[in-house]
């Protein structure tokens, strides 16, 4: 099967000036020329115009496309490729589109929710800390179990979660050790609450890996400084750490 010329940038929503311009910067020539010049296009011509295109619209510049296929061996290594930033790019879509649909409940039930909170996202700004710590897929099954939630459910686990913050700051302004029955319970009820998330090794029930978590999730509220602002402080940030640490030591 084969388009011409105009078959193909009909199809393709470009010109055929656009096709001619690919061709003379080496990007995509036609698959043959007729006798009485007319250039056609086979299914190959049509694949590679397909990741030329996707490559556009993740705004890549001309040049640095024709690198990218110049560096291609594996033709099919490069449709992969195209097949992860398609998926990637239908998440960043269903994820707006459920932001919009948030919005509009808002709007319609007459309040004003946090933006910057209720429609980020679960776990967007630590994307890449999740993936380092916990793998791509922890990330991307709780960030879409987060997307997945309506306003009122997402904003229902935000006050869970400001409950839970609240209850550590009030153990460290009571003098409490934690070693302390009120301190674990609080270890406890953090663990469970990190149970509730599809993805995480908690929810899965991978003792192992979930003793591991809950030691890593104990340090970075002490190395990173916004954790420790969470917790009003380093010291109650380091509170928080030791708890959980003697929970995890103790009673995983």
């Amino acid at each position: 099967m084969e388009w011409t010329i105009q078959e193909l940038a009909a199809r393709a929503g470009i010109t055929s000036r656009t096709l001619r311009h690919y061709d003379s910067f080496g990007l995509l020539a036609p698959s043959r020329v007729g006798a009485n010049g007319y250039r056609y296009y086979n299914p190959v011509a049509v694949a590679r115009l397909q990741r030329i295109l996707l490559m556009r619209r993740l705004g890549m510049g001309l040049p640095a496309i024709a690198e990218v296929l110049a560096e291609e061996v594996d033709s099919l290594d490069g449709l992969r490729a195209h097949i992860a930033a398609l998926e990637e790019e239908r998440v960043r879509i269903e994820q707006q589109i459920h932001s919009a649909r948030q919005t509009l409940e808002a709007i319609q039930a007459g309040v004003e929710p946090r933006m910057d909170v209720l429609l980020a996202g679960f776990n967007d700004h630590y994307k890449d800390e999740v993936i380092s710590r916990w793998g791509e897929r922890a990330f991307q099954v709780s960030n879409n179990w987060w997307h997945g939630k309506s306003l009122d459910q997402q904003r229902a686990w935000k006050h869970d979660t400001e409950d839970l913050v609240a209850a550590w700051i009030a153990a460290v302004k009571a003098g409490d050790s934690p070693a302390s029955e009120h301190a674990q319970s609080l270890a406890a009820r953090h663990v469970q609450w990190l149970s509730q998330i599809p993805g995480t090794p908690t929810a899965e029930g991978d003792r192992e890996r979930s003793i591991e978590m809950v030691n890593g999730i104990g340090d970075m509220f002490v190395d990173d400084p916004r954790f420790a602002a969470m917790y009003d402080d380093e010291a109650g940030a380091t509170f928080v750490r030791d708890a959980l640490h003697t929970y995890a030591r103790t009673r995983m």
